[in-house]
Formats: C-alpha cells, sequence, structure tokens
C-alpha cells in the first residue's frame, strides 16, 4: 500500500468487522497464532511501521508526529465507516494519540501493554529503557516465560536484519523523551469511544500498575490483566488474549 508516498508493507486476513492493529517494537508476524484466532472473528488491517518490517522509512521521518499522522491518513483511506483500532505497546502509544485527536474513523479502542506516558516523578523509570539495558535483562523482564523469546540463532539472515532495522527505527522515534509523550497524559480524558485496556500479569517493562494508571485517564476504560503473560499476551496467552478481544468486539 502506498499511502503519502510511502510504500507500507499491509498484512491483511479475516473477514468481519474491521480491525486495525498497529505494533509493537516488532512487526506483527503474519503466523503469529493470535493473529489467525482473531482473523476467524474479524477483518484484520496489520500495517508495518515505515522502517519497520519491509515499509520504506522517508529520510528524515523520525518522529512520532510523523506516524500519528500518516496512521490518521491510513485510517481514512480505509474502505470503512469505523474500525476497532489496538495498539501494542508503542503501537499502543500511536493508538492512543490518534483516539486522543478524536479520529473520525475509531469506533472501539484497545490498548495492549502500551507505552506513551509518564506517571511518576522525573527520577522514576516508568518504562525499561531496553536500549541501555543488558538484552538476557530485556528478555527476562519482557517474557512470563523467557522460553517464549525468539531463538536468534534459529533466525535466518534476512530476518535478523529487519529485526536491527526495526530496533534501528523504534530508536529514532522513540529515544528521545524516552517512550511517551509529555503532554499525552493531560489529553487521554479527551478519548470518547469505549476503551479497553489489557495487560500481561508478568510485564516488567511497563508494569500492570503503570497500565491501571492509563486506563484510569481514560473515562469509562476498563482494566484487564492476563495471567501467566509478559508484555507480549498476544504471543504468550494467544487464546485467552482474542477471547478478551474478541468479547469487547
Amino acid at each position: 500500500m502506498i499511502l503519502h508516498g510511502i510504500d507500507m508493507e499491509v498484512t491483511r486476513l479475516g473477514a468481519g468487522q474491521p480491525v486495525v492493529l498497529l505494533h509493537g517494537f516488532q512487526q506483527i508476524d503474519p503466523e503469529a497464532r493470535f493473529l489467525h484466532l482473531l482473523s476467524q472473528r474479524a477483518e484484520i488491517i496489520a500495517p508495518s511501521h515505515p522502517g519497520f518490517g519491509r515499509s520504506a522509512r522517508p529520510k528524515d521521518f523520525e518522529t512520532i508526529y510523523d506516524l500519528t499522522n500518516l496512521y490518521a491518513a491510513f485510517l481514512n483511506a480505509l474502505p470503512f465507516e469505523k474500525v476497532t483500532l489496538v495498539g501494542f505497546s508503542f503501537g499502543g502509544w500511536l493508538a492512543a494519540e490518534l483516539a486522543v485527536r478524536s479520529h473520525h474513523k475509531i469506533a472501539r479502542l484497545a490498548l495492549v501493554d502500551t507505552v506513551g506516558i509518564k506517571i511518576s516523578d522525573r527520577e522514576t523509570p516508568d518504562i525499561t529503557d531496553i536500549f541501555n539495558t543488558h538484552p538476557d535483562e530485556v528478555t527476562r523482564r519482557t517474557w512470563h516465560d523467557p522460553a517464549n523469546a525468539p531463538d536468534f540463532n534459529a533466525m535466518s539472515d534476512e530476518a535478523l536484519i529487519m529485526r536491527h532495522r526495526n530496533w534501528e527505527s523504534l530508536s529514532r522515534y522513540a529515544w528521545h523523551p524516552y517512550m511517551h509523550n509529555p503532554r499525552l497524559a493531560f489529553w487521554l480524558p479527551r478519548i470518547d469511544v469505549p476503551t479497553r485496556v489489557l495487560w500481561g500479569a508478568s510485564d516488567r517493562i511497563v508494569r500492570p500498575s503503570y497500565g491501571q494508571a492509563f486506563a484510569g485517564l481514560i473515562p469509562g476504560a476498563d482494566f484487564t490483566v492476563i495471567d501467566q503473560a509478559g508484555h507480549q499476551p498476544e504471543i504468550e496467552q494467544p487464546d485467552v488474549f482474542v477471547d478478551h478481544l474478541s468479547a469487547f468486539l
């Protein structure tokens, strides 16, 4: 899909009411179990952010402002009156920014282990610094069961290069201020669509208390914890995750 001159990779599957998925630190694997479970109940549209996966990233395209404007145009380009918008982690930040702007295409909002706000004082970190923390510790904090982490030794060279490209793009968008918009928390009460916040109980990248605070700033939002799951409950508990999301739909 070419949008605003940017060639974007978009995964589409399933049929039914439209659900747009905005991914987190890595693009969504088209073979992920949760994706196929969800596609049995809805039409899934999952773009890769510019600079992630096989989506191009134009020169100087490197701010949250760029991404939110692009995704506002992306939603407008879809042939649906309304969609459910689901954001995971970094993609949850983007989804919240779009919902704050009262985008007319958003019927429902689901946020999954999302980042994007600051809830503690300046000296207290809310979000693990994944760029400056040892990779083994990042893995421990990401997964309820570290055995669910990707096996880099089993990946092809192409897949490893893509992950490195994703990491570089993420650092461009979210390095400073780290993983948040200092003003987003102030504007979250503007969100006026039904909102569900889902969180892995074992997430130590952004702990459930952060998720509760996030949900508490959105009028009427409900907050649900998924047991035996870390920062990616859709991967560690795909059946439970899809049940929660389908009930919301």
